[in-house]
């Protein structure tokens, strides 16, 4: 007989058993095992929301076999990831099994290296009913909301659509960003830009007009900006103050969930999802060369800054081997975590600091190398000697005019010299000013008006997005991947190239939720949920009394938005085609049903006439000068092909377009990625450009 431990995925299980030896059995659930069934609301709200779970779907063969392996083990450790989903599922296993709450061993492993699994073994602790009670909660209030308002939704709108706690206050986000868009109104003002050569150098800079003798200046029109031309025409230049100073960059700190996905987004154009099931990867373990399968960075769910002392020590001792100990801070560096920060984990770093990504890249895929070098470089240079910068600001008069000049150099690059943050605005570029003094005369090199419009804010994109997030405390950072995919798949936000846009769809549920259900798409009311369920988890209030306190409310708001709106139907102005029935004449519509769109009249019952739903490209194809459309694979995997299909055959994975190759004539394709491209496709070519759009950024 040997001890059993569970864990959730094979590659988990295929690390942990290295570490523990032929003593031990080490197998995966497969994630849940146990759920609410779909097909049915599953919560029993007459008696106090007692959830029914059943055994999942397909996996009734998988818990037999557990069954059958925990009866012939000495021990049963359960090893399920270390946060509220996998002490729920831990929790389901226990029942499942049979195993009394005094003979449940639960360890976590924070990392899955020697070290990390040993220490877990180590300190088995009981099924925490807090943790599981709290992910209960979630779970439920999901269920209630989604499987009560889905269907109101649907039968208002369309078929098929869907509601949810979280995704429905960030699809408002969105959409009340594009109405701020849509509103805005572009504000004129110009600015007045000189080059300057002080006397004796031959090296120019930049400057703007900042003040006049009155203060701060502020230029709204043409007419104000040519007076300011006309009053500096032949004036002579002074350099009135000069201002040396250093200033210090601290590293940003290592990553947490949103971070990472931010980070990931920004820097390798990756979306969040794809983040997650990366990082999930990295922490379960890779087989790397000479070291068999292992756990290459720490647990990737946690929103917590702590490093370990034994980390911060490996890192240091890296730093100072590879760098030198000028590119060590005098102490180490600990980080803040937000004040309702789960603290169960330490943020995100490599199981391994001294294991650098170049070692180990033959082993891995391109996503994982990519992201172990994120999370690798960003962890090091946390803990690395600030960015020593060498600041100059001078003011430059004449004339009573006031223009200012700032620029920089790098004196010691410190941790930049390895890692540097990603922005969604521009940055200052360093440029560094010739030594300049007061009183020193300076020649106009020249003298420019710009004329500029306010710009209205940026849409979302999916960094920015679960940056507001995290900062309103909507959801989790473990949930914002699935959120995001939820709206875009269900096309209530599309995306234009990084932006996130909400369709017309997407627009009217907004609508009709915040006229109907104002408090579940309200953001202070949906943050102050999340408290409540991390009090769940403290033991602080019991999971069912936040749900009778929530359901009440929410059952009358239901009530009543289905008498108001008996009858009603609410349409959709991107539902309607061009194509018109050939049976009644009408034009007809774009409608959803179990197998995807179709076209059908809008007379329907009195005429029932349907046609395939196509999506053109607006291409020609190549081979026949048909239209070019839309296909999608049995695992949804989107293809062109041509709408002549079988009487041509041709296909591409790859968008052709209308635009010629410049040097064959042949058509050009568009190649998605980071940076989108056209190539020719044509043997021995090789043509390649950026795309109209991307030329004009």
């Amino acid at each position: 007989m040997s001890d059993l431990v569970i864990v959730e995925s094979p590659a988990k299980a295929k690390t942990i058993k290295k570490y523990l030896g032929s003593n031990y059995e080490v197998v995966a659930s497969m994630g849940h095992v146990r759920d609410l069934p779909k097909a049915r609301l599953s919560v029993d709200i007459k008696n106090d929301f007692a959830p029914k779970y059943d055994i999942i779907k397909g996996k009734e063969k998988l818990v037999k076999d557990l069954k059958s392996l925990a009866a012939d083990s000495d021990s049963i450790y359960l090893a399920t990831d270390p946060d509220r989903e996998g002490e729920a599922i831990s929790w389901h296993l226990a029942y499942i099994l049979g195993l009394p709450e005094d003979y449940c061993k639960r360890v976590e492993f924070t990392e899955i290296t020697k070290t990390g699994v040993q220490n877990g073994m180590e300190h088995p602790r009981a099924i925490n009913t807090d943790l599981v009670n709290a992910q209960q909660a979630r779970r439920i209030l999901d269920r209630l909301v989604g499987y009560k308002l889905s269907p109101f939704i649907s039968q208002k709108i369309r078929r098929g659509l869907s509601a949810g706690r979280v995704q429905s206050v960030a699809l408002r986000i969105i959409v009340d960003r594009e109405n701020e868009i849509r509103k805005f109104k572009p504000e004129e003002y110009w600015t007045i830009d000189a080059k300057f050569i002080p006397k004796g150098s031959r090296k120019s800079f930049a400057a703007t007009l900042y003040a006049d003798a009155n203060g701060k200046i502020k230029i709204t029109n043409q007419e104000q900006a040519d007076k300011i031309e006309a009053d500096l025409q032949d004036a002579s230049y002074t350099i009135t103050k000069v201002k040396n100073g250093t200033r210090k960059k601290s590293p940003a700190p290592p990553f947490i969930t949103s971070t990472l996905q931010q980070e990931a987004s920004r820097k390798l154009g990756f979306q969040s999802r794809r983040t997650m099931r990366v990082a999930q990867e990295l922490y379960e373990g890779v087989d790397i060369q000479g070291m068999g399968a292992t756990g290459l960075i720490t647990y990737m769910r946690t929103d917590s800054l702590r490093i370990s002392n034994v980390a911060i020590q490996e890192v240091t001792q890296y730093i100072e081997k590879t760098y030198g100990s000028q590119y060590l801070p005098a102490k180490p560096r600990f980080f803040k975590s937000r004040s309702n920060a789960q603290d169960g984990h330490e943020a995100i770093r490599p199981s391994m600091p001294g294991l650098e990504p170049d070692q180990i890249k033959s082993s891995l895929t391109s996503d994982q190398y990519k992201l172990y070098k994120l999370i690798w470089s960003r962890f090091t240079a946390s803990q690395m000697a600030e960015c020593i910068q060498k600041t100059t600001q001078a003011d430059i008069e004449a004339n009573g005019y006031i223009f200012k000049a700032s620029g920089y150099y790098v004196d010691f690059p410190g941790f930049t010299t390895l890692y540097t943050e990603g922005k969604d605005e521009a940055e200052e570029k360093s440029s560094q000013l010739p030594p300049l003094e007061k009183g020193m005369p300076a020649k106009c090199r020249e003298l420019k008006k710009n004329q500029h419009f306010t710009q209205p804010p940026a849409r979302y994109t999916e960094a920015s997005l679960i940056k507001t997030l995290e900062e309103y405390g909507i959801g989790r950072p473990s949930t914002y991947a699935a959120t995001i995919t939820t709206l875009t798949s269900r096309e209530y936000v599309k995306r234009e190239a990084k932006s996130l846009v909400p369709t017309e769809l997407g627009e009217v549920i907004t609508k009709l939720m915040k006229e109907r259900f104002p408090k579940i798409v309200n953001v202070k009311f949906t943050a102050q949920m999340e408290n409540e369920l991390d009090s769940v988890e403290n033991g602080d209030i019991q999971w069912n009394e936040l749900l009778r306190e929530f359901y009440g409310d929410f059952e009358n708001t239901l009530k009543e938005a289905k008498a108001e709106m008996d009858g009603v139907k609410l349409k959709l102005k991107e539902d309607e085609t061009d194509i018109v029935c050939d049976k009644c004449g009408r034009k007809m519509v774009v409608k959803v049903g179990r197998y995807g769109k179709f076209i059908a009249c809008p007379g329907y019952p009195e005429c029932k006439n349907i046609v395939k739903y196509v999506e053109k490209t607006g291409a020609q194809c190549p081979k026949c000068g048909g239209d070019v459309i839309v296909k999608h694979t049995k695992s949804k995997r989107i293809f062109y092909g041509c709408s002549n299909y079988p009487d041509c055959d041709f296909v591409s994975w790859n968008e052709p377009t209308n635009e010629k190759c410049p040097q064959c004539g042949e058509i050009l394709y568009k190649k998605k990625g980071k940076k989108p491209t056209l190539y020719c496709a044509k043997e021995g070519c090789g043509y390649t450009c950026a795309p109209k759009s991307e030329e004009k950024k």
